[in-house]
């Protein structure tokens, strides 16, 4: 498992990066995060595994959390990762782009982490 965590206008995203070989484990997985997370207000996530792939926006609108994720993970040629991005949100509306930038931002550190 990798970390990284960073703030935008008082929003704190705290991202997760697991290397997976099995689906069943992503449940388990999740829910760790969200009882260690229980005040966030969103627990996205994001896989690929076996080259098979779900999101999870958790709330946040349609398009602007899971799928930029997706979208680094697919750029990047990676299979067989979960990531997670907690929100705990900071009072400022970030708006669609805002949100799209800040998860795909998300998604992007944590990958670089994997060269490291």
């Amino acid at each position: 498992m990798i970390t990284n965590e960073f703030e935008i206008k008082k929003s704190r995203f705290i991202t997760y990066l697991y290397n997976l070989d099995n689906i069943d484990e992503v449940e388990s997985i999740v829910n760790k995060i969200r009882e260690e997370h229980k005040k966030a207000r969103h627990v996205v996530y994001v896989y690929k595994i076996n080259n098979t792939g779900k999101i999870n926006d958790d709330g946040e609108p349609k398009g602007t959390a899971g799928m930029p994720i997706f979208n680094v993970i697919e750029k990047n040629n990676l299979n067989n990762v979960l990531i997670v991005v907690v929100r705990y949100f900071g009072g400022i509306k970030l708006g669609a782009g805002g949100l799209f930038r800040a998860y795909s931002k998300s998604a992007s550190e944590i990958i670089k982490k994997l060269d490291n």
